[in-house]
């Protein structure tokens, strides 16, 4: 599959329903009690395998399309499953739901596809061990199909890997106060949750805020959580009521669509119903810093979180840094704002994101194969990389590594490239962002 330049984008759009409050929708319907309705629930991979998870732990679930209904029974209804957990692509369910299951009287066993069986869990395996939780990882060549996998206790190679597939071996736990090396909203989350099911009040203290979804939602669930600076504490064993849920579009998917109008000349275009929470909006930040015609309209609040319209004006954009507590609220965006200094002047420094290296691939390292091969001037560092603008972009062969945010990234650039741009896997933007292509081509003139 190819793309090649294109004139310019115009008009207006929607994008898809927001990957982490898709996600958590789901979970923490699911341990509510009552129906959970979610709209615009994105009807990504990703979500798809939290919801077939839950399904797995008893919860009855109906997707429909335009909403979900999430059946939840409680925070004490969950069934023991008799297969394997396949989260497919998804380190949010992976991590995320392994903070439910650390509080369930039961055995449950999790894996995932083999970009999964590669990220690290033992950033969650250590503070829920510590609150009692027992985990044994798995050779994952017992593992011929995870997804249809029985769960037999012992019938699998116990290895150290501190990755997929692996049981979690549950029960009663005790309350922590875990200081994140990190800033992971992922790590939060899991020790969050895990508190639920905890003999007192859990905290985690991380060195900056990470996006802050769960203890949005879970209040509104019904927890009592609150937040002191970068402390988050929560108490156990509250009663969980169902909500109405409206999800706002992904800013991480509007990202692809600020970055196409920045630097295609004569563009202007509108994205509709945003999410804008601070702890994920540091594109905008970086893009007002690079120089670009951003405007935020109808400001409002949607099911707790902030949301706006975006215009975004094509501009000439300069380099800048990235750096710090920026990174945790635009760490997907990464790849994006990399194309987007490839086309502006001067030099864009990126810093502190060494967690690059263990998302869906090494994004630092496929950033920099596929930008060179485009013609771009960029240079690696340990965490993270400089790339100098200005240079002519060309078509080239992208390696995406099966990650949806290097495919869409240069796809993005392929638009404002010479020639053709093509990719060995075209389709893992349906990880994240079904409706991609289509949605270019609307906008495209």
């Amino acid at each position: 599959m190819h793309t090649t330049k294109k004139k310019c984008f115009r008009g207006e759009l929607f994008v898809p329903g927001d990957k982490s409050i898709s996600h958590r929708g789901i979970m923490f319907g699911a341990i509510s009690k009552g129906t959970t309705e979610i709209t615009n629930f994105l009807q990504g991979a990703d979500c798809l395998s939290t919801i077939s998870c839950f399904q797995k732990l008893g919860i009855p679930i109906e997707n429909t399309g335009p909403k979900v209904f999430v059946h939840g029974k409680g925070l004490h209804g969950l069934s023991a499953p008799s297969q394997v957990l396949y989260a497919g692509n998804s380190g949010t369910t992976t991590r995320l739901i392994s903070g439910i299951l650390a509080g369930q009287p039961f055995p449950s066993t999790l894996d995932g596809d083999g970009s999964i069986r590669k990220r690290p869990m033992k950033r969650i395996f250590t503070p829920l061990s510590e609150m009692g939780t027992r985990f044994q990882c798995w050779d994952p060549h017992s593992f011929q199909d995870a997804r249809s996998q029985a769960v037999v206790n012992g019938a699998f190679s116990p290895v150290d890997s501190g990755c997929a597939p692996f049981t979690i071996q549950g029960g009663s736990l005790k309350h922590i106060h875990y200081h994140s090396p990190i800033a992971s909203a992922q790590v939060k989350s899991a020790v969050l949750l895990a508190g639920l099911y905890g003999d007192g009040i859990t905290k985690v203290t991380e060195p900056v805020l990470s996006r802050n979804h769960t203890e949005l939602m879970l209040a509104g669930f019904g927890a009592d959580i609150r937040t002191e600076g970068t402390t988050v504490s929560i108490s156990p064993d509250p009663v969980l009521e169902a909500q109405s849920l409206h999800v706002p579009g992904d800013i991480s998917s509007a990202a692809y669509f600020i970055a196409l109008g920045l630097i295609t000349p004569g563009s202007e275009i509108l994205i509709r119903n945003v999410g804008i929470n601070p702890t994920r909006s540091g594109i905008l930040t970086v893009a007002a810093a690079m120089g670009g015609d951003i405007t935020l309209w109808d400001k409002r609040t949607v099911s707790g979180e902030p949301a706006a319209d975006i215009l975004v004006r094509s501009s000439p954009l300069q380099g800048t840094v990235v750096e710090g507590a920026q990174i945790p609220t635009l760490i997907d965006e990464i790849p994006i704002i990399a194309i987007m200094a490839a086309f502006a002047e001067g030099t864009t420094t990126i810093k502190d994101a060494q967690e690059l290296k263990v998302k869906e691939s090494d994004r630092i390292a496929a950033i920099t194969e596929n930008l060179k091969a485009m013609g771009g001037a960029i240079t690696p560092t340990d965490d993270g990389m400089s790339i100098e603008g200005g240079s002519p972009l060309h078509g080239a062969l992208i390696r995406t590594h099966k990650d949806h945010r290097i495919a869409m990234s240069f796809y993005i650039a392929g638009q404002n490239a010479a020639g053709d741009t093509t990719f060995d896997d075209w389709d893992c933007t349906a990880i994240s962002y079904p409706s991609f292509y289509g949605d270019i081509e609307k906008l495209s003139q």
